[in-house]
């Protein structure tokens, strides 16, 4: 048996007391999201929630099969689908029981970033580093939504904490549940893996390289850097052992691996093209460190640099009774960094969408970074943290100058009153078939997303692109109303280039949707209705034929 090391003198500092017990600081953080979350519970789904989540789950309630009949199935694991349908069977099926059951798990994230944060540093900066990750626009946006990224990012914080507690156990449980809630995931205990394999050689030469040492709450933890335990190390394998069986389980049901081949070729065939590979990372750098206002804490981290730590006792000389602030260990800042890496570099390589919600897992660790950073050498850090928490809050309203998924702000709530407004005129209206797009075909035909009160007849387009709708235009009588809407947000102020457009539609499915007026040259119809909130806008067209012709005189 190895000898034991004895330890170097902490860097962290000892984790000082905080008011509120686990339980109660749950409490209070779920409660404060729930009132700032108040006007969005009622909203009927949204998107991909419309699309696939809920269905899914709601079959999961209907019928007991993790396996849905109502949409297309793909391999996403079931417990996001199973949590939601366990508070429908509990309470009502209802968009307020939905959201209100996504705020638990985004409050039990925010907790987890806490206690995590409190681990590595200290609670002053776990009680900023937990503000600044619920106002982050992402963040706060996606904390009522039905996807799967908010609990797998929950589940995660977690299994970092017992990891560098070194309660391995734990670790691998909480990671085997965050597999179970969603595939990628497993990303961070295979970064843990191989970070672990590496450490040995990588901080051989520091003066850190025996252990990591952290205090967390009342207890702590030694995660051993010097000699590699690859028994142990492999037992973080372990971890991926649920998911392996859910896929199992899957591709003995449908005799599918990773689901439809649709679905296969969207999120994994078509997106392994180098250049393709390239223009994704550089795309999940900027949604790590500068989108929707996160340059601004990025940036504040950077300038923080410039200065000297500060001594712990403010005004006072630095001594060796008054060292300076201490900084996170840094073993443990390249574990974060290594599991950063780790979901960059891979949700670069697969995944049709490059939606920034995906990276949700690691934006805590970015803010836990940025704060500790502004914490050990600025005086002023608290003003800094609350000039950053005013910027994330403003970018839950202001439409930014560049494209971005209306679900990463509250632009998602205004496309969703913009789609009930419209539905609700439509049902209005003489009873026609419908031309529109996904996701509003799903929500005009399926009563159960909120939008009506029975199904409508719909023609399905792919897009509202020129050759879609010209296409729809040589089948007259087939439909008597087009619902047209925004699909992407496209800034009022673009200027694009003629290649860079090329690039987009080559790599990343891009195409240009119509406007109403063209639109309405194309099809020989005429604008009924249209609103438009920010930079989301729906119309109605009505096509000159029939009965409707009479009625629209």
């Amino acid at each position: 048996m190895p000898k034991r090391t004895e330890a170097p003198p902490r860097e962290q500092a000892p984790a000082a007391g905080f008011p509120l017990s686990a339980p109660l600081l749950f409490v209070l953080i779920f409660s404060l999201l729930w009132i700032l979350h108040l006007r969005l519970l009622p909203l009927p789904y949204f998107w991909d929630e419309a699309g696939y989540f809920v269905p899914a789950a709601r079959d999961l309630l209907l019928t007991g099969d993790p396996i849905p009949r109502s949409t297309l199935s793909n391999s996403h694991p079931p417990l996001v689908m199973l949590w939601l349908a366990f508070w429908w069977k509990l309470v009502v099926y209802t968009p307020v029981v939905t959201r209100t059951a996504m705020l638990l798990v985004s409050a039990f994230t925010l907790l987890g970033v806490f206690r995590l944060a409190r681990a590595v540093s200290n609670s002053s900066v776990a009680a900023a580093s937990t503000l600044l990750t619920a106002v982050y626009p992402v963040f706060f946006a996606q904390s009522s939504l039905a996807h799967l990224d908010m609990m797998a990012a929950g589940l995660t914080m977690w299994g970092l904490l017992y990891y560098l507690e070194g309660k391995r156990t734990g670790a691998i449980v909480w990671f085997g549940f965050a597999g179970l809630a969603k595939e990628t995931a497993l990303l961070v205990p295979g970064a843990l893996l191989l970070w672990e394999v590496l450490a040995p050689f990588v901080m051989k030469n520091s003066p850190r390289a025996n252990v990591v040492e952290l205090k967390a709450g009342r207890g702590g933890g030694r995660l051993p850097h010097s000699s590699p335990d690859f028994l142990k190390t492999l037992t973080l394998a372990l971890s991926m052992l649920p998911l392996a069986a859910w896929l199992s389980y899957y591709y003995a049901r449908t005799g599918l691996f990773l689901g439809n081949p649709e679905y296969v070729r969207y999120n994994f065939d078509a997106t392994l093209h180098p250049a393709r590979i390239i223009l994704a990372l550089v795309d999940r750098l900027w949604q790590l460190l500068g989108y929707l206002n996160m340059f601004v804490l990025t940036g504040a981290m950077v300038l923080a640099m410039g200065y000297s730590p500060l001594p712990s006792i403010p005004g006072a000389p630095k001594t060796a009774s008054n060292p300076e602030r201490p900084r996170i260990a840094p073993a443990t800042q390249l574990v974060f960094a290594a599991v950063i890496t780790a979901y960059v570099l891979a949700l670069s390589f697969v995944g049709g969408a490059v939606l920034a919600r995906y990276l949700l897992p690691v934006y805590p660790l970015v803010v836990i970074e940025g704060v500790a950073t502004l914490w050990r050498r600025v005086s002023w850090w608290k003003i800094a943290v609350a000039a950053i928490a005013l910027a994330f809050v403003a970018g839950w309203f202001v439409y930014p100058l560049y494209r971005f998924a209306p679900e990463d702000n509250l632009a998602y709530a205004d496309d969703v009153r913009l789609h009930q407004a419209a539905i609700a005129r439509l049902a209005e209206l003489p009873s026609g078939p419908v031309l529109t797009a996904w996701p509003a075909t799903d929500e005009l035909q399926n009563p159960a997303l909120g939008y009506v009160g029975h199904a409508l007849k719909v023609v399905p387009a792919q897009n509202f692109g020129v050759a879609e709708l010209s296409h729809a235009q040589t089948h007259p009588g087939r439909f008597d109303y087009v619902l047209l809407f925004s699909r992407k947000y496209e800034p009022p102020a673009r200027r694009v280039v003629g290649w860079w457009e090329h690039v987009q539609a080559r790599y990343f499915t891009y195409h240009q949707d119509l406007s109403p007026q063209a639109a309405t040259e194309i099809l020989g119809a005429k604008t009924i209705y249209f609103e438009q909130r920010g930079g989301e806008w729906v119309a109605i067209l009505a096509m000159p034929q029939g009965y409707f012709n009479r009625y629209s005189k």
